[in-house]
Parts: structure tokens; C-alpha cells; sequence
């Protein structure tokens, strides 16, 4: 008995004409399903990006600590490889990373809190003195203000001056009576992050090693280890580059103010390295924090009073437009209106420790966005049917010209 031979080609033929357009109908609602959820998924969204800024912003006291102690232990991770492949356990190497952490914050914050203390002392004492060395200033900004007022009161437009208000200035409290005031709270948020911190940097290795071994396939555990990678890299590159640029600026800074005989120079090194970590407006108000602070020390001449902020400022532009790119080079460049908008967005729902994470938590999620790739919403609602007519649907012939 012969077997019976089957041309795919010719079954393709005699079948049935009604199949193909039950097979075309099946597609179509397949489609528009798949459009249903995508646009569900949008929607959704864009509600939890609307929501999750005043959920952060409300929960400060939980999701600040949390996310500042995760972006540190990330940057500490190197550190932390490094000892373990001295033989160092987990738990020992995550220790000695915090303690040097703490060690070198604390030195930090003591070479510029007990200075500044001081000069919160001293500070009702200086404003006459502040106010004598700006005299000309003012009198030139009066005398400006009375002629412009002269004009618009002949052409008719001005109403009378109001009444000038005294205005009594109130001795501030010492800087060590504000902190005091918050200190259990900060203290706890500083106890709670350190935690954090640790029991990161200790399970970090066998986390790593569950995320990876756990993928349901080789190409999926290959890109997962490669993300943790490339977030490890980007970030502790990052902040260990700006941490060391930012002392080299502020001990620079620190020994031009010793020979200028400026008082406390180490606090306002400090200080510019501190602010320098935030982009744009941090050098702003470290250069206006040192014009203050030189009107204060050198009260007798004003433009020798100004000299501190404007040797900053070319201590800056210097850093800013050669060191920094020459270090960093291209491999962490980033969209200026990108880290504005972070920066705004960290500041108005964490304001100053907001901005200070600003460009660190903007590499991470960018880092993680190239990995997993970006939505293409302007696509979604334009190219395949979301504001226009369905693709599938027939379409007007083009116009002749």
C-alpha cells in the first residue's frame, strides 16, 4: 500500500476561504487585547508617577534614611569586593567599610560644625560691622531707588512711600543649640541608616549570587549580573571620582584662605567641598556663604572682603570645565536638563540631602533604564494607533500634487 504523500502548499489551496479571515479576525482582537493592556499599563503609570513624589515626600522620615544609606553602601561595594578577595569575611569587610565611613564622615562633619558654631557665636557681633563695610552699597542702592522714585512720582504714577518699619534683629541661636534641638530624631535616622548600611554590604555577595543563580535562563542571568555590574561601576565611580575633586578643591581652597589669613579656612574647605557635590547651585551658595564670610573677616576693605568667593569661583570653573572632565571623561557624561530636573525634583521632596542624591540616584536609574529599556510612549500614542485610526484599517489615498 503506497503512503499517501501531503503538499503543505496544496492543503494551503483547497482550504477553506472562511479560515483566513477567521485567522485575520483573531489577530485583530489579539490587537487590540494587547493595546487594551498597554494602555492600562500607561495609565497606570503615569498615576504612580503623579503619586510617588508626594509619597516620598510625605514618608521623608522612612524613604530619606533608606535611600541614602542604599546609594553609600553601593558606593562602598568596591571597598567591600576588595576585602573579600583578601579572604576577609562578609561580615568583618562590611564592618570595616562602615567604620571607615563613619570615621571619615565624622572628621567631616567635625572640622565643619565646631568652626561654624563659633561664628554663629560671633555673628550678632559682626551684622554692624556687615552693615558699616556695605554702607556704600546701600547708599548707592538708595540713591538709585530715590531717583527712579523721583521719576515715577513726576510722570504721576507713584503713591506715596509707605511708612519705613524698624526692624529688630534678634540674636540667632548658637549652631550647637539648633542641633541639639533635633538630635534625638537625626540620631535615630543616622542609627537606622547605618543598619542599613551594614546588613547591605553583608549580604551583599550571597543577594548577588541568589539574583543571578535564580534567572530561568543563561541570557537572563547574564544580563541581570551585567546591571548590577554597570550600577556598582557608574555609581562608586562617580561619587569616589567627585569625592576626591571635591577635597582637592577644598583643601586648595582651605590653604589660599590660611595665606589670606581668613579665619577657620578648613571649615569653609569644608564647606565648598560639601556643597560642591551639588550641581549648579551648590557652588552658587558655597561662593555666597564665603562672600558673607569675608565680609565678616575683613570688614575694613570690601573688594579684599570678596576675594575668598571669587577665588572659589575660578577654583570652580577650573574643576568644572578641566579636571573634572578630564577624569570623569565620557563614560558618566550626562544631560545638563536631566540633572536639573533631578535636582529640582530631589530638592523640592528632600531638599538639601535630596539634592546632595540627586545625580547619584540619576545614574542608577538610568543605568537600570538602558538596561531594561525605555518605554517609548511618544510610539505608543502615536505610531500604533493610540490617537489615530487603527493600523488596520484602510487609509485615504495620498493627495496629488
Amino acid at each position: 500500500m503506497a503512503e499517501r504523500t501531503t503538499d503543505p502548499q496544496r492543503e494551503t489551496e483547497h482550504a477553506h476561504p472562511g479560515d483566513a479571515a477567521i485567522e485575520m479576525e483573531l489577530e485583530a482582537v489579539a490587537y487590540r487585547r494587547d493595546r487594551l493592556l498597554a494602555g492600562l499599563v500607561l495609565m497606570f503609570g503615569i498615576a504612580l508617577t503623579v503619586a510617588l513624589p508626594f509619597a516620598l515626600r510625605a514618608g521623608a522620615e522612612f524613604f530619606l534614611p533608606v535611600t541614602a544609606a542604599l546609594v553609600i553602601a553601593i558606593a562602598l561595594v568596591p571597598t567591600l569586593e576588595w576585602l573579600e578577595r583578601r579572604r576577609i569575611p562578609s561580615a568583618l569587610a562590611a564592618l570595616l567599610c562602615v567604620v571607615l565611613f563613619l570615621v571619615l564622615a565624622n572628621i567631616a562633619v567635625a572640622a565643619i560644625v565646631i568652626p561654624a558654631s563659633q561664628w554663629f557665636q560671633v555673628l550678632p557681633e559682626r551684622i554692624g560691622q556687615l552693615r558699616e563695610t556695605l554702607a556704600p552699597i546701600v547708599a548707592l542702592y538708595a540713591n538709585l531707588e530715590q531717583f527712579v522714585q523721583g521719576i515715577v512720582d513726576q510722570i504721576g504714577a507713584g503713591e506715596p512711600a509707605a511708612a519705613v518699619q524698624a526692624v529688630r534683629v534678634e540674636t540667632p541661636n548658637t549652631l550647637l543649640q539648633i542641633l541639639a534641638a533635633s538630635a534625638p530624631f537625626a540620631v535615630i535616622q543616622m542609627f537606622f541608616a547605618v543598619l542599613v548600611i551594614y546588613f547591605f554590604l553583608a549580604g551583599w555577595t550571597r543577594m548577588r549570587r541568589r539574583t543571578i543563580t535564580t534567572r530561568s535562563s543563561f541570557a537572563g542571568a547574564m544580563t541581570t549580573a551585567r546591571v548590577i555590574q554597570q550600577v556598582v561601576d557608574a555609581t562608586s565611580a562617580y561619587l569616589g571620582t567627585i569625592t576626591l575633586v571635591n577635597i582637592g578643591v577644598g583643601a586648595l581652597l582651605a590653604l589660599v584662605l590660611w595665606l589670606l589669613g581668613m579665619p577657620s579656612p578648613l571649615m569653609w574647605g569644608g564647606i565648598a567641598a560639601l556643597l560642591n557635590y551639588i550641581p549648579y547651585l551648590g557652588p552658587i551658595a558655597a561662593a555666597l556663604l564665603l562672600a558673607v564670610g569675608g565680609l565678616m573677616s575683613f570688614p575694613q576693605d570690601v573688594w579684599f572682603a570678596l576675594l575668598p568667593a571669587l577665588i572659589f569661583i575660578g577654583l570652580h570653573l577650573v574643576e568644572a570645565n578641566l579636571v573634572t572632565p578630564a577624569i570623569v571623561g565620557r563614560r558618566l557624561t550626562i544631560n545638563p536638563l536631566m540633572i536639573l530636573l533631578s535636582l529640582s525634583f530631589w530638592a523640592w521632596v528632600w531638599g538639601t540631602t535630596g539634592a546632595l542624591l540627586a545625580v547619584p540616584l540619576l545614574i542608577i536609574i538610568r543605568t537600570i533604564m538602558d538596561a531594561a529599556g525605555r518605554p517609548d510612549i511618544a510610539g505608543f500614542l502615536f505610531e500604533e494607533g493610540t490617537l489615530i485610526q487603527d493600523p488596520d484599517e484602510p487609509r485615504p489615498p495620498p493627495r496629488e500634487p
